[in-house]
Parts: C-alpha cells; sequence; structure tokens
C-alpha cells in the first residue's frame, strides 16, 4: 500500500498534514530523519506509517510509560501488534514480549531508554528484524534541553548492532543548540531535517496581569466559549479552582497524579466528550491526548520555561479555530517561580542524603539492584527519615538528570496473569487439584492459549461474575495459584516507581560531575528568566518572542496577541468606534451568537472585532446568556 492507503485503513483520515508525507518519503529513501513539529503537529503518525510501510519491527524509545501504555493501546485499537518493555514489567513480562518481536507479529516495540542497555534487550534486539528506530521527545537526548535524561545519550549505540537501520528523531520543541545536539549525540547520517515554523496562526497569546487571578479566570471562561484546559502547579489547586468554577456554574472536574488510573482516565474521558467544559489540572495531564477543539489554555502559574509553556499552550486551537493561551499572573508568582526553580537544583551533599537514605529505606547492598523498580511513596519515606517531601523530589530528579534513578510518576498497570506450565501439565494440575478446576477453566475460557504464551491484562470483574464469587475471593484465589507455580499473577497497580538504572552506589562517591551540575544548574535559570521576560514584556509580539527563542527569526508580528491587539487598538480608534456602533445597531434588533454578528458586521479585521465584543462585554453593554448568545442591555 502507498502511505495515504495506510493512514486511511488504520487512521481513516483523507490526507496527510504538512510535511507528514515528505518525512514519510525519507525514511523510504532510507535516510535518517530528525522532525521538529509543534504540538497536533501528528508526529507519532510519521513513523507508525512509516513502519508499516515495510516488513519487520520499529522500535520507539520514549522516556514516559503513561505515554507508552497510550500509544499501545490506540494502536492495537486500530487493529495493528504493539507492545512495550518498562520498569513497570517483571522480568518474564520482559521477556516474553521481546520474544514476540523476534519470532512473534509485533509491529511496534515501544521501550524506555534504560531498557535498552540491557543483556536481555540487546540479544534480542540483534536477532529482530528491526525497519526504524523511532526516537520520541528527543529532547531528551541534549544537555542543552529542559529534560535531558542520560539514558538517551547511549541510544546511538544501537547503530553499531544494526548500522543500516533508519532512525527517526522527532520532538516538538528544539532550539538549533538543542537540534544540532541531537543530530550530533543521535549520529544521524546527513538526515533530513523537517522543521514547521513555531508560529501558530489560529492560537492568540494572551498575558494578564492581576491581583486577583481566579476573578479574571471567571472572566475569561465566561467570555470564551469552548473546551478549557486550566493549569495550576499543585494537586490542592486543581480541586480548589475546579470547586470555583463548578460554583460560578461552569462544569469542570480536576486532574492529577495522586488520582488513581481509573478516577483519571473517568474524568479525562469526561472532559473530551464534553460532559464537562473545563480540566483543572497539574502539568501531568495533557501528553498524548488528542482534543481538537480546546479554545483555550490557561496558566494560573507561571510555566517553569518557554519548551514547556510552548507545549502546553499548543493544546489550544488544534483543529484550526481561533483559540487563546492565557497567562494569568501576580507579581509575586514571578518571585514564586524563581524561588521554586531554585529549590529544584539542590546541592550535591543534599542529593547523597537522599540517595542514601534511598538505599536504607530499601536496604540494598552496593552494586546491587541494576534495573530493579521499587514501588514508592514520597510522604512515607519523607516521614520516615524526618525528610521534607518538597525538597526531596527536587533531589530524586536530580538523580535522574544524572542517570543514577528513573522517577515513574504513578501509572496504571491492570491486573495480568500468564501461565508458567504447558496445557499438559495444566490439565493434570485440574484432575490433581479439584478445587481450582472452575478458576482454570473460566481463564481458559475467557482468555484463551494466549495466556500460554505471553502476560494477559484481565478482569477481576469477569472472572467474580463467571465464578459467582465475590473480588476478594478471586483475587486470594488468583494469589494461591501464584504461589503453587501454577501462573504468574500481578494485581492492578497504581503506584509510583523507583527504578535503579545504575547498581547502588557509594553515597559518598556518586557519579555526578560537579562542573556539569552547576552548568545544567545556569541553563535551568536561564530558561526561568527567558519565561520571566516574555511574560513581564508588553512592547513584542508574543509570538515573535517565542519564534526567536527557538531561532526562528521573523519579521512579521502574529496580529492576534494581546500585544498586538493593543498597538492595532491605538492605531485603528476610528474602527473600533464603528464596530461597537453596528454591534449596538445590530444586537438592538435581535440577540446573535458571536459568529453570526461577526458575519453581519463583515470585519476588516476580525481580531479587533472581537476584542471589541471584548470590551463592550466588560462595560456590561452587551452580554451572553447560558447558550452564548448575545444580547443588548
Amino acid at each position: 500500500m502507498a502511505p495515504l492507503e495506510v493512514l486511511k485503513k488504520y487512521w481513516h483520515y483523507s490526507a496527510f498534514r504538512s510535511p507528514q508525507e515528505e518525512i514519510i518519503s525519507s525514511f523510504l529513501d532510507g535516510k535518517d530523519v530528525m522532525a521538529i513539529l509543534p504540538t497536533g503537529a501528528g508526529k507519532s503518525v510519521c513513523f507508525q506509517v512509516a513502519s508499516l510501510m515495510k516488513e519487520g519491527v520499529c522500535i520507539v524509545v520514549t522516556p514516559l510509560i503513561a505515554l507508552m501504555q497510550d500509544q499501545v493501546q490506540q494502536l492495537k485499537k486500530r487493529g495493528i501488534q504493539a507492545t512495550a518493555v518498562h520498569s513497570g514489567l517483571n522480568r518474564m513480562a520482559i521477556d516474553i514480549a521481546l520474544d514476540n518481536c523476534v519470532y512473534g507479529k509485533e509491529k511496534f516495540l515501544y521501550v524506555s531508554p534504560e531498557r535498552l542497555q540491557t543483556e536481555m534487550f540487546q540479544e534480542r534486539f540483534k536477532k529482530m528484524n528491526v525497519n526504524l528506530i523511532a526516537i520520541d521527545e528527543a529532547h531528551c537526548i541534549s544537555q542543552w534541553g529542559y529534560d535531558f535524561r542520560p539514558p538517551y545519550l547511549l541510544i546511538a549505540e544501537l547503530r553499531e548492532l544494526k548500522p543500516t537501520v533508519p532512525f527517526m528523531a522527532v520532538t516538538a520543541s528544539a532550539t538549533k543548540q538543542v537540534r544540532d545536539d541531537i543530530i550530533e549525540k543521535l549520529q544521524l547520517k546527513n538526515p533530513s531535517l523537517f522543521q514547521k515554523s513555531f508560529a501558530r496562526e489560529n492560537l492568540s497569546l494572551v498575558v494578564r496581569k492581576t491581583e486577583t487571578k481566579e476573578k479574571k479566570l471567571l472572566e475569561i471562561l465566561r467570555k470564551v466559549p469552548g473546551a478549557a484546559i486550566v493549569y495550576v502547579r499543585s494537586r490542592k489547586a486543581t480541586e480548589s479552582i475546579a470547586k470555583l468554577l463548578i460554583q460560578n456554574k461552569i462544569p469542570t472536574t480536576f486532574y492529577h497524579a495522586g488520582l488513581d488510573a481509573e478516577e483519571r482516565s473517568k474524568r479525562q474521558k469526561e472532559w473530551i466528550e464534553n460532559h464537562v467544559r473545563a480540566m483543572v489540572a497539574t502539568n501531568a495531564f495533557g501528553m498524548g491526548i488528542d482534543k481538537p477543539d480546546v479554545r483555550t489554555v490557561v496558566h494560573l502559574d507561571l510555566p517553569e520555561n518557554m519548551e514547556s509553556y510552548y507545549q502546553e499552550a499548543g493544546r489550544a486551537g488544534r483543529d484550526g479555530k481561533r483559540s487563546y493561551a492565557t497567562i494569568i499572573f501576580h507579581e509575586v508568582d514571578v518571585l514564586g517561580l524563581r524561588n521554586k526553580t531554585e529549590l529544584a537544583q539542590p546541592g550535591l551533599d543534599y542529593v547523597k542524603k537522599i540517595y542514601q537514605a534511598l538505599a536504607n529505606f530499601y536496604q540494598l547492598a552496593i552494586g546491587s539492584s541494576q534495573g530493579e523498580a521499587y514501588d514508592f511513596d514520597l510522604d512515607s519515606f519523607s516521614k520516615q527519615f524526618n525528610l521534607k517531601p518538597m525538597a526531596v523530589y527536587p533531589a530524586l530528579k536530580k538523580m535522574e538528570e544524572f542517570g543514577l534513578v528513573q522517577l515513574n510518576e504513578g501509572f496504571h498497570r491492570p491486573s495480568r496473569i500468564h501461565f508458567t506450565i504447558d496445557k499438559k501439565r495444566i490439565y493434570e494440575f485440574q484432575v490433581a487439584n479439584a478445587r481450582f478446576d472452575p478458576i482454570v477453566k473460566s481463564l481458559l475460557r475467557l482468555y484463551g492459549a494466549e495466556l500460554f504464551s505471553d502476560f494477559v491484562t484481565i478482569s477481576e470483574g469477569h472472572l467474580a461474575s463467571a465464578l459467582k464469587l465475590s473480588l476478594p475471593e478471586v483475587k486470594l484465589e488468583l494469589e494461591k495459584l501464584h504461589r503453587l507455580q501454577l501462573l504468574i499473577f500481578e494485581p492492578t497497580s497504581n503506584s509510583p516507581q523507583i527504578v535503579f538504572v545504575l547498581p547502588r552506589q557509594d553515597a559518598d562517591h556518586l557519579p555526578i560531575d560537579k562542573k556539569e551540575m552547576d552548568r545544567r544548574r545556569t541553563l535551568h535559570f536561564d530558561k526561568m528568566e527567558a519565561m520571566i521576560n516574555y511574560t513581564e514584556q508588553t512592547h513584542r509580539c508574543r509570538m515573535q518572542v517565542i519564534q526567536e527563542y527557538f531561532d526562528e527569526i521573523t519579521y512579521e508580528t502574529c496580529g492576534i496577541c494581546d500585544v498586538c491587539i493593543d498597538k492595532k487598538k491605538k492605531d485603528n480608534l476610528s474602527m473600533l468606534k464603528d464596530y461597537g456602533e453596528q454591534i449596538h445597531y445590530l444586537l438592538n434588533k435581535k440577540p446573535l451568537p458571536v459568529d453570526e454578528l461577526e458575519k453581519a458586521v463583515s470585519p476588516k479585521d476580525k481580531e479587533l472585532f472581537i476584542e471589541v465584543v471584548r470590551e463592550l462585554v466588560d462595560a456590561g453593554t452587551i452580554f451572553y446568556d447560558e447558550h452564548w448568545v448575545l444580547h443588548r442591555k
């Protein structure tokens, strides 16, 4: 099939977005690819369609387990075989998944960069028919990036094992320095480079400085209809802001990593399907979520850097329609961001102290536990060693930055089982242990022969119904079969995990370069200052400032950010007056939705017209009803 036929068959899209087709063509020509495409531009489709064009498996390297799980699930829904290998799996599950990539029909293998260095992976990798190695979130390989991950630096070693397999590196945000670093570290050979402009023509960037942030938030959501995301920094704030919006008759839910996976999934679904209008969330929300009709993204706290802000703001208006990304801030927020950045850069002595506490917590001997994952509760760990959680977390992130550990946020792992013995021995077991015969039969009837070849996701609820037992009774029976070594039972889990990437080190001699640590500290502060400058400046087009940050020099202004609109208002006072008079005249005749009002006025400058509507709503001379129809007072 041609690329477009593959797209239509599995994704049901009638056309590619630019430059997806050109990226796929480069791969088909055997070239390495470097693609910098903004949030919502369809990066994953590039390597997924590309790999489906050829025999063999695609290795996708990505750092986030939740993102892996989401992409594997999406591919399976489309009838495409995919699996993932990460620290949340036990050794046998990893073994089976890798074997299926060698001998089975798996088309995509999602893997965390930490797993690439294991002997188990490398031995299977040599036997795999690999057609593409895709590196998602490729900025993580660059020491000049904002989310550097040392294990990414070792990806290029795969080239020594399979020198002819093309690499495709994709990311949403990278400066020229980061882009060049990615190409060098991945040893991309004369790569085809694709980079869309960082400008978003339909996205109006706005900054509002105010003494009362909650009041300003309500004003924005009352003026701009449609789905909204409100980003806040703390879990507590997600709940309090959601409560405020609900009290003001704005249907809202909230989302943070502290909710269990089932609850997070339920709330996400409610918002995606427009059962609620606003989602109040920490930045744990949004990665991999494809909702094209988000009209507004509001930040109630200053983002840490421009890369994060650009990705989060870019979740608005993926359908190409007019949308808004607004930062609401108070002077004290600038001081707060500086303090937060300072706290996020702990000294080496404190990092050593926390590392030693981790080793004591899990009772690990020096040289042990490489690649091992342990459930981790930040609060109980901090309490045991009389530490402050808000200081411990940055120390853990710093260890991650230097490749000592990996911190996996809570992700949902459903219950799974795998039979460890063959069908003949299963039958012998059933004959000898009649009391277990009903549950074994139910498992085989519900989940079939795949139980012998792979770990299979199960529902204890379905089993309970089939056996007419309670849920706790079913779990108890599965645990007994696990102890009898008939099967491996992995109960559902939502726990965050700590993975020891390196063997347990001597805390006094951690492999951390002090000079590199200081350089990273300076880099974090430079990125923070760029974010503060973007927020505080009021004289330059905001989209232009973002483009310049990413080394895209342009002399064109967007015409739709708050700075550009203010300039237009000063330059077009007569046009402002004319739009205002027409709006009043038309609404005197009958109420109208804003899009019909716009058609009736037929303004030369649509953004200026929308600004006039906003000002008249502010002044109280016109107002929206509950159906977003405008009336004259």
